[in-house]
């Protein structure tokens, strides 16, 4: 039997966000497991945005015997075209332009983000903070602001209130990961983001410093966090809370150690951390 066009757009826009969805699944499964708490429509905008900046990251940090530029370009020029057609043959990208447009998400989030991706494919160096600082910006800032647009949902003062909670959260959980991939950064990419540590390995002292700061930037996430709507709010406080825990991870093991092998959070702790979030939520003890 021949489906309306309606039903069969319909039908298409299901099966883009399943594949956001898949795509969060199969690359994160710590964050799936949190994009899980959100309710439907939420979710679904967030697992778009994640597919999005997934796919991107992938094209520069894994697809090494390929154009890395001419990829990255299509990319962008097929995401506009998407935007401006309001359609898509590449399911992530047509997801991701409906959650653009429904969360009046703002074009300079994702251009900065861009930016930053494109600097991955030939910058391998970041020699002082501003440097860094600005690639953050481009690479997590951003993206916090993209689901603090689908958190906020319209709502202005609430978005300008927690603007710079969900740019901290972003800059910390971006700084974790470079810590935890340290090893994979600068011996296998050749790259390098902390100027402290330049391209050779970080010593104890080094480290301390850089938990410290990343610390500082959970600290005033956390703040922010507590002020999120509702719906929004216990998503992201596992998200936190499983982020945190691998920074305590980190800070404990030795850096010889953080060069040999990638810290992770357990699975059983993180089924803990789930749990315990989600009774703190229930009554109301965040």
């Amino acid at each position: 039997m021949k489906q309306s066009s309606g039903n069969s757009l319909e039908l298409y826009n299901e099966l883009s966000y399943e594949l956001s969805r898949e795509i969060t699944r199969k690359y994160s499964t710590s964050f799936h497991s949190a994009t899980t708490l959100f309710g439907k429509e939420t979710r679904r905008a967030i697992q778009s945005i994640y597919g999005f900046v997934r796919l991107a990251d992938e094209i520069v940090d894994t697809f090494h015997d390929t154009d890395k530029q001419y990829l990255l370009d299509k990319f962008e020029a097929d995401y506009y075209d998407a935007y401006k057609q309001g359609i898509s043959l590449n399911p992530l990208l047509h997801s991701f332009q409906s959650t653009v447009k429904k969360y009046g998400i703002n074009d300079e989030f994702i251009q900065d983000f861009l930016l930053s991706m494109k600097a991955d494919i030939e910058k391998k160096e970041y020699k002082s903070k501003s440097e860094m600082n600005d690639y953050i910006y481009g690479s997590a800032d951003v993206v916090g602001l993209m689901c603090l647009k689908v958190f906020c949902n319209g709502n202005a003062q609430l978005f300008q209130s927690l603007l710079i909670p969900a740019m901290r959260l972003g800059s910390a959980f971006q700084k974790v990961n470079f810590l935890r991939d340290l090893r994979e950064d600068l011996e296998t990419l050749g790259r390098s983001y902390f100027p402290e540590v330049s391209l050779n390995k970080p010593d104890e002292k080094t480290k301390a410093i850089l938990v410290e700061d990343i610390e500082k930037d959970f600290a005033t996430a956390l703040e922010g966090i507590r002020k999120l709507p509702d719906d929004s709010r216990l998503a992201v406080m596992v998200a936190y809370r499983y982020y945190t825990r691998l920074l305590k991870n980190i800070k404990k093991t030795p850096v010889q150690e953080l060069m040999n092998r990638r810290i992770r959070v357990s699975d059983s702790k993180k089924v803990m951390l789930l749990v315990t979030s989600v009774i703190k939520h229930k009554l109301n003890l965040e």
